[in-house]
């Protein structure tokens, strides 16, 4: 039985023995065909690395120089807005130099534009003055009368001639003579119709002698002793170089108060235009102040 076994595994070997080959044959074939794939699937991807690389470093070398056109394109851009803004700089001071030099200068112009204007109402003044000196000068003189109560015991000069003689000097320069004699005369002759032109002529005295403090007192004199219902005849021109006066003293608000006073007070006067280009002068409006309606009383 044995015997029989054995024999018939030595008729079979052969035969399992060529199906094994086949298989081996077969899986060599394969492994062969696999190693092929490996190699062709390495062979790209190796040439695919090799792309990849070279256009990575051609996208770097890129990145690079772009970065390169910025930062100079950015030191360019920079250099010329520090030059710009140096230019800009140098052109807005030399603006702002000649703006200032132009309000200085407009300033100027308007303080001597005030000052040509009180000239010129000085002139106007004086234009006044001296034909009210050529009158009294032409008129015949009074009859001259003598008292024992003149001015420290001297014989008493006429009222007219006094008067007159102060005009005379305050025209010629001799101003403390014309105030001796002003103030003698307001003394001697207080309540005569001169006298609120020999006050009046005090204060211009001391206002051409820049004593403003001795000005103002002696236009407040004209405007609180002399200027009643029946004779206020020097008020206006009081008024005005009081206001001349308190500008001098750079007291314009108060200055310009009296110009307006006047165009108040007297509109139709002759020195109403003066006062008007006194207050444009200040750079104020020259419209008098509304005189404030009374009210009516209610009915019982």
């Amino acid at each position: 039985m044995r015997v029989s076994l054995c024999f018939l595994s030595f008729l079979l070997l052969p035969t399992f023995a060529a199906g094994a080959s086949r298989e081996i044959v077969e899986i060599q074939r394969d492994l062969a065909t696999l190693q092929d794939q490996i190699r062709t699937l390495s062979s790209g991807t190796n040439e695919k690395l090799t792309a990849l690389t070279v256009l990575l470093q051609q996208t770097l070398e890129s990145a690079n120089n772009t970065n390169k056109a910025v930062a100079v394109l950015e030191s360019r851009m920079n250099d010329r807005l520090e030059k710009q803004t140096v230019t800009s700089g140098q052109t807005i001071a030399v603006m702002g130099s000649k703006v200032d030099q132009m309000s200085n200068d407009f300033t100027s112009v308007r303080n001597a534009l005030g000052d040509m204007v009180a000239r010129m109402g000085k002139l106007e003044q004086r234009l006044v003055d001296l034909d009210n000196t050529l009158r009294t000068i032409q008129a015949p003189p009074p009859a001259p009368t003598a008292s024992a109560g003149g001015v420290g015991g001297a014989p008493m000069i006429p009222a007219d001639t006094l008067y007159d003689s102060g005009v005379r000097d305050m025209m010629t320069g001799k101003t403390e003579l014309a105030l001796k004699e002003f103030n003698d005369y307001l003394q001697l002759y207080g309540e005569l119709a001169k006298a609120p032109e020999a006050q009046y002529n005090i204060g211009l005295i001391h206002f051409d002698l820049k004593d403003w403090p001795n000005a103002l007192k002696d236009f407040d004199a004209v405007l609180e002793r002399y200027s009643t219902a029946t004779n206020d005849s020097k008020a206006p021109d009081a008024l005005l170089m009081k206001g001349r006066t308190l500008v001098k003293m750079d007291r314009r608000t108060d200055g310009a108060k009296e110009f307006r006073g006047l165009l108040t007070k007297y509109p139709s006067h002759p020195l109403a235009k003066t006062a008007c280009t006194e207050l444009k002068a200040l750079g104020l409006s020259c419209a008098a102040a509304a005189v404030p309606l009374k009210k009516k009383k209610a009915r019982a």
